[in-house]
């Protein structure tokens, strides 16, 4: 295992306004770790991507196949291409987790269905034996409808009925999830506002939405933390 290190530098990359790191910042901050954050399609992502010890791909509503139509995504592919080489520590949530599956070679592609509210993750024989364990029996927060095949070389650590890929690694020092362990229950509202359209179009129920998400989000808060508090004490710096 290794030891606390202070002034690791850590890079969030935000792919929308408010999706930021969740709970998941108060567990970095407690470690003394320096957080920039840098927005995908504004910011030059070189630097982070290639130097920063921990590197942090949120998510987003755009596809990681939608270099056409958003063109700074060529770039960012390339730049997390050339840090996955190198394996240096990188987390992917929802979009981020597709980006790193493309970055591997592994095809993203848009789903049979759209994957929206609060579910369990089935966990693998590796999902039990890793970070991940701190959900298996419990909530989270599922925001796609795009899936991707593992990467080769890959764990699979957590399915759901109409997703088999909801979570990967790659070795010690990377982790992909499809769903949100990190997000904080003071800020679903910006996440009804923000993807108003595509609940709509879904035929959410907002309300309900809403209401589970005020319910189950705060048990979500020591899992979430213990989950990467394990994965951090578990990298090869």
């Amino acid at each position: 295992m290794s030891q606390p290190v202070a002034n690791r530098n850590v890079a969030v990359i935000q792919h929308s306004a408010f999706e930021d790191i969740g709970i998941f910042g108060e567990v970095i901050r407690d470690k003394g770790w320096n957080v920039s954050v840098y927005n995908a399609g504004i910011d030059d992502l070189s630097q982070p991507l290639l130097d920063a010890d921990l590197a942090i791909l949120l998510g987003g509503p755009i596809g990681a196949y939608e270099t056409d139509r958003y063109p700074f995504l060529v770039d960012e592919l390339h730049r997390l291409e050339r840090r996955l080489a190198t394996n240096l520590p990188t987390l992917g949530i929802c979009l981020g987790a597709q980006l790193i599956a493309s970055a591997l070679g592994a095809r993203v592609y848009p789903g049979a269905y759209q994957e929206i509210g609060w579910g369990e993750v089935q966990l693998t024989t590796q999902g039990h034996a890793s970070c991940i364990s701190h959900l298996a029996g419990n909530n989270v927060l599922h925001w796609h409808g795009d899936t991707f095949d593992l990467p080769t070389g890959a764990d699979r650590l957590a399915s759901t009925r109409h997703y088999e890929n909801q979570a990967f690694s790659f070795g010690n020092n990377v982790l992909a999830m499809q769903f949100h362990a990190e997000i904080e229950s003071s800020r679903i509202e910006q996440w009804l506002i923000g993807h108003t359209c595509e609940l709509a179009n879904s035929r959410i129920d907002v309300p309900r939405l809403r209401a589970s998400s005020h319910q189950l989000a705060p048990h979500l808060r020591s899992l979430g933390a213990g989950l990467l508090c394990d994965w951090l004490d578990e990298l090869l710096w």
